[in-house]
């Protein structure tokens, strides 16, 4: 029997079944032993129960970490194919400006593909006679290749690169020979595509994105509209470039999302 709000008048032993006081720790009629020790009471006289030992949550693990990395901070790969792909372009941009006869003889593709300066479709990305071009278009493919390179790994960034850059400049020698084009607007337009075709996907779905696409457009207009300012930057190098970054985006958002 228990009294309301109150302790327990009585338990039930187990062994002979008699009612016997809550407070002892032997049956007086049997001899069986009810508790290893008589309870505590609270001020209420009612025993006192052990509070249970909360369990600690499991302790965060990053996993086996790797070298020269910090315990609990995960190191960043740095943009090595970026810095050389920026590096190569100012280096060349001091030694042409020093050197303008090789700046004609090495990066002049205005002949088109089918003589004997193919290859300088390769190199004329990395050549600029305008700092101003220059500047814009090599701070953009340090921003955007930097966080590709970072979201899918340096053989991306070089290969748009090569695609943005190399095959903008090749359509736009085979569309019109006779027309000046160098510079990589096409690389940068490129690399900048395929880095926010995620961000418009996701807004495209009426989702919150992180991305600045506000930032992008800038930038994208700025270089389109390069060639009105700047002789050597070609609008069709530059659009080839954008129409690669925008297909080579879809395929790496779904391996990113996978």
């Amino acid at each position: 029997m228990v009294s309301s709000g109150g302790p327990d008048l009585f338990v039930i032993c187990k062994s002979c079944g008699s009612e016997v006081s809550p407070y002892i720790t032997e049956c007086p009629y049997c001899g069986n032993r009810l508790r290893k020790r008589a309870p505590k009471l609270d001020r209420g006289g009612r025993p006192k129960e052990k509070p249970r030992k909360a369990r600690k949550p499991p302790a965060p693990s990053l996993g086996p970490l790797k070298r020269g990395e910090i315990p609990g901070i995960r190191v960043d790969s740095r943009p090595y194919a970026t810095g050389a792909l920026v590096l190569a372009s100012l280096l060349l941009l001091v030694y042409l400006r020093a050197d303008p006869i090789r700046y004609i003889t090495w990066f002049d593709v205005g002949t088109g593909l089918d003589g004997d300066d193919w290859w300088a479709v390769f190199t004329a990305p990395f050549a600029y006679h305008s700092s101003g071009y220059a500047f814009v278009t090599l701070f953009a493919i340090a921003i955007f290749g930097w966080l590709l390179e970072r979201r899918h790994g340096p053989f991306v960034v070089l290969g748009l690169f090569l695609l943005g850059g190399a095959g903008g400049i090749a359509v736009a020698s085979l569309t019109d020979p006779t027309w000046a084009a160098l510079g990589g607007n096409g690389a940068a337009l490129a690399l900048m595509a395929a880095w926010a075709v995620p961000d418009l996907l996701e807004a495209r779905a009426g989702r919150e994105i992180d991305g600045d696409l506000l930032g992008v457009a800038v930038f994208a207009v700025l270089l389109l509209a390069m060639p009105l300012a700047v002789h050597e930057a070609n609008a069709i190098a530059g659009a080839t470039g954008l129409v690669v970054g925008l297909l080579a985006g879809l395929p790496l958002a779904r391996a990113a999302r996978r």
